[in-house]
């Protein structure tokens, strides 16, 4: 088996379908190209009704969202990172298109954070009715790097052990990211 040629179709919880197909059709300008409905999921064979929508994106790719009436709300994230880290990116092709997605996004009312130049992509961030946090990027300098990132991810499991060893103490962490960032010259990210 060789790795994954792309992503096929990220697929996410909806609170309600119409709500979720307004904003991905209006604010996103995603075209709704699939609507599946069923009494029971074909994976599990669990017995509920629900929708699957996909939204058709400018690759030929999709997003797409269940709805299952009658879900209880999802559980509080027990850290705040969970809510920062877990995101959608999608590429909208340079920087001045992110420059324009925020205007577009300041005509729609979204709130949003950014632009942030992370030194090799250029971003701005904000969230679809669901809660699902959404990044519109650009790539300004980024280039696949797998033996620094093996170097890397060797050296981040060894400054955890240090670290689990001093009771939580994050300063070996600290200290890494200090280091590569001064091997790599890389500028704190700053929004602008």
């Amino acid at each position: 088996c060789h790795g994954a040629a792309r992503s096929y179709t990220p697929a996410y919880v909806m609170r309600d379908a119409e709500e979720t197909t307004e904003f991905y059709s209006r604010v996103l300008g995603l075209r709704l190209v699939e609507f599946v409905i069923d009494d029971k999921v074909p994976s599990t064979g669990d017995a509920f009704p629900y929708v699957h929508l996909f939204f058709e994106l400018g690759d030929g790719s999709s997003v797409a969202f269940f709805e299952a009436v009658g879900l209880p709300p999802p559980s509080s994230p027990s850290h705040p990172a969970y809510q920062v880290f877990n995101h959608l990116a999608l590429d909208v092709g340079t920087k001045e298109n992110v420059d324009q997605w925020i205007r577009h996004l300041q005509a729609e009312g979204v709130d949003f954070v950014g632009p942030v130049d992370h030194s090799v992509i250029y971003s701005v961030y904000f969230y679809d009715p669901n809660g699902i946090r959404l990044e519109l990027t650009a790539n300004t300098n980024w280039r696949p790097e797998p033996v620094q990132a093996q170097e890397n991810l060797t050296l981040w499991k060894q400054a955890k052990l240090v670290s689990f060893q001093l009771g939580g103490d994050p300063a070996p962490l600290l200290q890494l990211i200090q280091e590569r960032r001064a091997l790599h010259k890389l500028p704190v990210v700053k929004e602008t």
